[in-house]
């Protein structure tokens, strides 16, 4: 008589997870925004209508064409140019493949040495962006031109400007210099955390992509719950050129 005998799987080891792994050693445990983007657009400029609206009844110009765009942001741009040469603040062209972080370090920690809220140095790249484009319709020749308009992407000019905040230590507005011109602002949380200890004169040790190790846990635990809504205010302080 013969038979087979099944034998069980073994069951699988415990997954262990980092949470696992520390439970029981954490000392201080802080919850603190990290990367933290703030977009900003012309709401009116959001739609065809919007824009022809701001080309013919706000600007004046009888017909609603493409072709106005590019000196609107040519004189954005030369006046971006003009205001960094008036107040001493360097225009870098950001080259291909270099990490824009590394490029305006030196003038971030220039900055932090000083002790001041200042624009730093403006970053200027190309960049595809979502920006309104034109197309002719076809109508009677002995009439007026008329476009139809839509967003596409497109490869267009954008500035970095580099701050310096002493509430929010560094960050930058990025502002596209093609219509309808869109704005985003970056600021990081745990660079809020460590001008926070900077001014209590609490010592710490920064981690690389982290927020920093504090020497002193009950302190530091206290200034980065303080970062309620309404705290994060880029710029607040005042004192920018």
């Amino acid at each position: 008589m013969t038979g087979s005998t099944s034998v069980a799987p073994a069951p699988d080891p415990a997954v262990v997870t980092a949470a696992d792994m520390v439970a029981g050693h954490v000392g201080l445990d802080i919850s603190c925004l990290d990367r933290l983007y703030l977009t900003g657009f012309a709401a009116k400029l959001q739609t065809a209508g919007g824009v022809i609206y701001f080309l013919r009844d706000h600007r004046g110009k009888p017909i609603a064409s493409p072709a106005l765009f590019e000196p609107i942001g040519e004189k954005f741009r030369r006046d971006i140019k003009d205001w960094a040469q008036a107040n001493g603040v360097p225009v870098i062209r950001f080259k291909a493949g270099e990490r824009k972080a590394d490029v305006m370090s030196p003038y971030l920690e220039a900055a932090a040495a000083a002790g001041r809220s200042q624009v730093v140095a403006i970053g200027c790249a190309q960049e595809f962006q979502h920006v309104w484009t034109a197309r002719k319709r076809d109508t009677d020749p002995g009439m007026c031109p008329q476009f139809s308009f839509t967003k596409e992407q497109r490869r267009v000019s954008v500035f970095y400007v580099y701050i310096f905040d002493t509430q929010m230590g560094p960050g930058f507005i990025k502002i596209c210099t093609y219509f309808p011109y869109p704005v985003k602002a970056w600021v990081n949380g745990h660079e809020w955390a460590k001008q926070q200890a900077r001014k209590l004169g609490l010592g710490f040790t920064e981690l690389p992509a982290a927020s920093p190790r504090a020497r002193t846990p009950r302190c530091c635990s206290g200034s980065a719950t303080a970062s309620a809504p309404g705290t994060c205010r880029p710029g607040s302080s005042g004192g920018w050129p």
